[in-house]
């Protein structure tokens, strides 16, 4: 069911269990009398502290996955530039090792989709951009001096967006923040279901509105924390686009193709 649903609802769908249990918990307590708090202000002020942090949360994580989202595309743009310079040398000197050195790009880009879905370690990843140092004393005899420089800039510049990458995958925002934020949440729901209302079916939408709120909201920020969990299919729904490598690599093959 949940492979048929649009992905924008397939987090909602995962709470539904939840709800459930909410839902008959508020039952109970309703059938056997155990509803024993009073309304009050004290209720509207804590679901405020908790709403507070759950947007202290959502910023939190949302600065990484917007800084993650451009990292795609650069990591792309730095393959390509080093595939381009190879091309070069190779249409101008028709010698195989700039061959060798495009179709290390392709591979390079196969190892990086690998990364990203935990078929690779990040220390091979990095060994491998390591072995651009190679492909670069390949292609100096036959490039200029001031190409083979920015070869070596395009390289650091993979690094980095790797570096990055993994930090962002890796380390998680605040665990503590998570912790409070779940504390103050269930504590919460938990009150609303021994909290009597003037109707019971007031009470069974406030609680269950309110049971959705928090609950999606504590799924859906630890998702983003990890925006590149392509890894995790089955429970991650918020990722950042790999098309400019999955483009980058059927280009790649394409040009591959052509070098004659």
């Amino acid at each position: 069911m949940i492979k048929i649903l649009p992905s924008k609802w397939k987090m909602a769908l995962r709470v539904i269990p939840f709800l459930i249990a909410v839902a008959a918990a508020k039952y109970l307590a309703y059938v056997y009398g155990w509803e024993f708090l009073q309304m009050n202000g004290i209720f509207a002020a804590l679901i405020s502290a908790t709403i507070f942090l759950f947007g202290f949360n959502l910023s939190g994580v949302l600065s990484d996955f917007k800084a993650g989202e451009k990292l795609p595309g650069e990591l792309a743009a730095n393959i390509e530039a080093i595939s381009d310079e190879c091309v070069y040398v190779y249409k101008k000197t028709k010698k195989p090792a700039a061959k060798e050195a495009f179709d290390y790009c392709l591979d390079f880009t196969n190892s990086v989709l690998n990364w990203l879905y935990r078929r690779l370690k990040t220390r091979d990843l990095l060994q491998k951009i390591n072995s651009f140092t190679n492909v670069f004393l390949l292609l100096e005899e036959d490039s200029q001096a001031s190409y083979v420089s920015r070869l070596k800039h395009e390289q650091s510049e993979i690094r980095r967006a790797v570096m990055r990458m993994h930090a962002i995958r890796e380390v998680r925002f605040s665990e503590a923040a998570y912790a409070i934020a779940e504390l103050m949440s269930f504590s919460l729901i938990g009150a609303l279901i021994f909290l009597k209302f003037d109707s019971p079916s007031i009470g069974f939408f406030c609680t269950l509105f309110v049971a959705f709120i928090f609950i999606y909201l504590l799924f859906l920020i630890r998702d983003l924390d990890d925006p590149f969990a392509y890894y995790d299919r089955k429970n991650s729904v918020e990722e950042i686009s790999l098309h400019s490598l999955e483009d980058l690599r059927q280009r790649l093959e394409a040009r591959r193709e052509k070098l004659v």
